[in-house]
């Protein structure tokens, strides 16, 4: 009896030091969300200024009553011929996420499979990279991922340099991004969005786009160095958006499964607490027991 009560006692011990770890992490990934939630918003801002310069430059470069693929530069990924395709899957490194790595992979592999020919695959995470490979896709290269906002940048610049083969081999190459997004009513939901090529309907979509004041704008420089900027910019904040949403789902996923945890860890210590009780109060009544059974035979 004294030995099951010690392992209790000694199990009650553990599951208490294990709820300060899952309450400390789910304190981490609780801050982890805001930093990403704000970067997504600043983003927002920021990809609206790009989207509203490149309107103004194409107009320059295109104008829309006689638009030619000739009047436009060269621009990084914009192509035309034979496509090839890239797909970059944005996953984690670290587990206790739930379902974040497999819903990603799954929806990538099932929009991977409707695209036609070979598609070149990076990872973004080792976990999201071994579950594409349980499905059979060879991955081109795997790349960490950032553990702050700070280190979204070197990891963008880093995939633009990877991914520039796609542009300099093909100029009708696509570029599609799979991560997870901040949803409401949801954690998180998985999305698809096509980066490349920067094709002509693209660009027309852009130029069809209001100026918000009425003040005329006007390009600085040379049309085509302008553009050539701007194109940099706005892939490199598509890039960091995918990046930012992708992190800050993965945050709420393991802030929502350190949450059931914790609740799985007080239920239970509740009922480890309860037998532990049990068990105590038993030892006491038969110990009781015995002493009033010892003094009636020597009253007798």
């Amino acid at each position: 009896m004294s030995d099951t009560i010690a392992g209790l006692r000694r199990k009650i011990g553990s599951a208490g030091e294990l709820r300060s770890v899952v309450r400390t992490m789910k304190a981490v990934a609780a801050s982890s969300i805001a930093q990403y939630e704000r970067s997504v918003a600043a983003l927002a801002d920021y990809y609206r200024t790009v989207e509203l310069g490149l309107s103004v430059t194409f107009r320059e470069v295109e104008p829309l009553s006689a638009p030619s693929e000739s009047q436009v530069p060269a621009l990084p990924g914009a192509i035309a011929a034979t496509a090839a395709t890239g797909a970059i899957v944005f996953g984690s490194d670290q587990g206790l996420v739930g379902q974040f790595n497999d819903a990603i992979a799954d929806h990538a592999e099932a929009a991977l499979a409707a695209l036609p020919g070979p598609v070149r695959l990076w990872a973004v995470g080792e976990r999201v990279q071994a579950r594409l490979a349980d499905a059979g896709r060879a991955t081109t290269a795997m790349f960490a991922v950032p553990a702050s906002v700070t280190g979204i940048a070197a990891l963008v610049a880093q995939i633009l340099h990877e991914t520039d083969v796609l542009g300099t081999r093909d100029r009708a190459a696509e570029l599609y991004l799979f991560y997870n997004s901040p949803a409401m009513g949801a954690i998180y939901t998985p999305v698809t969005e096509r980066l490349l090529p920067l094709d002509a309907a693209w660009r027309r979509k852009l130029t069809q786009r209001h100026w918000p004041t009425h003040n005329l704008p006007q390009v600085l420089g040379t049309a085509s160095t302008t553009l050539r900027a701007l194109i940099g910019e706005y892939l490199f904040v598509s890039l960091f958006r995918a990046c930012a949403e992708s992190l800050a789902s993965e945050n709420a996923s393991r802030l929502a499964a350190m949450q059931r945890a914790e609740k799985n860890i007080d239920e239970l210590l509740e009922s480890m607490n309860a037998a532990f009780y049990r068990l105590r109060q038993s030892s006491i009544d038969e110990e009781l027991f015995d002493v009033v059974s010892g003094f009636e035979a020597l009253s007798q």
